[in-house]
């Protein structure tokens, strides 16, 4: 897999990942701590993204 398809996958994972906390936090039962951990999940593969773009 090239890195250009890659970033666009962790991109694809990224947005979906932002539209499930949003998703999460409209829900009046949410639970704090899975939304925490979806947001960190969301921030390393911001992390990852970042990185690889970086070398391109």
């Amino acid at each position: 897999m090239s890195v250009s398809s890659h970033l666009s996958e962790l991109r694809k994972k990224h947005q979906a990942l932002s539209d499930h906390i949003e998703a999460e936090q409209r829900q009046p039962a949410s639970n704090d701590l899975d939304i925490k951990q979806l947001k960190l999940q969301k921030l390393h593969l911001k992390e990852e993204i970042e990185r690889l773009a970086a070398q391109v």
